[in-house]
This record gives C-alpha cells, structure tokens and sequence, in this order.
C-alpha cells in the first residue's frame, strides 16, 4: 500500500475526549488504532529490588528493624 509507515507510536490518553479525535484520525484513514486499553503492568517492588542489596547488608537491616 503506497503511502503506508511502519510507524508505530504508543500514546496514554489524559482526557476522554482524546478518544473522539482518535476515531477521527482512524476514520480519515490517516491512523490505523491496533489496539485499545492495554494494561501497563508494573512489578512489585519486591520484584524490582530483589537482589540489589548484598545478603549481609539485608540481614543487618532487618536485625536493626527488629530492635
């Protein structure tokens, strides 16, 4: 298709209303929406620091947590 991107772009909608001009945008056939409402999941921060402290700096942590 003459005139097609391989641009892809993710974007966060602020406001409802951005969802109007979207539609419009696909309607015009200048944008394609391949998908909707995708859930950005974020790790638990247990997860997210696992392993960044050495052991034994841990363990003192928790030992003066205890106290």
């Amino acid at each position: 298709m003459a005139g097609k991107s391989d641009n892809t772009v993710l974007i966060q909608l602020n406001n409802p209303k951005a969802l109007a001009v979207i539609k419009e945008l696909e309607a015009l056939d200048l944008i394609d929406v391949l998908e909707e409402n995708i859930v950005s999941e974020k790790p638990k921060l247990s997860d997210k620091y696992r392993g960044k402290l050495p052991a034994y700096v841990a363990e003192q942590i928790q030992q003066s947590i205890k106290k």
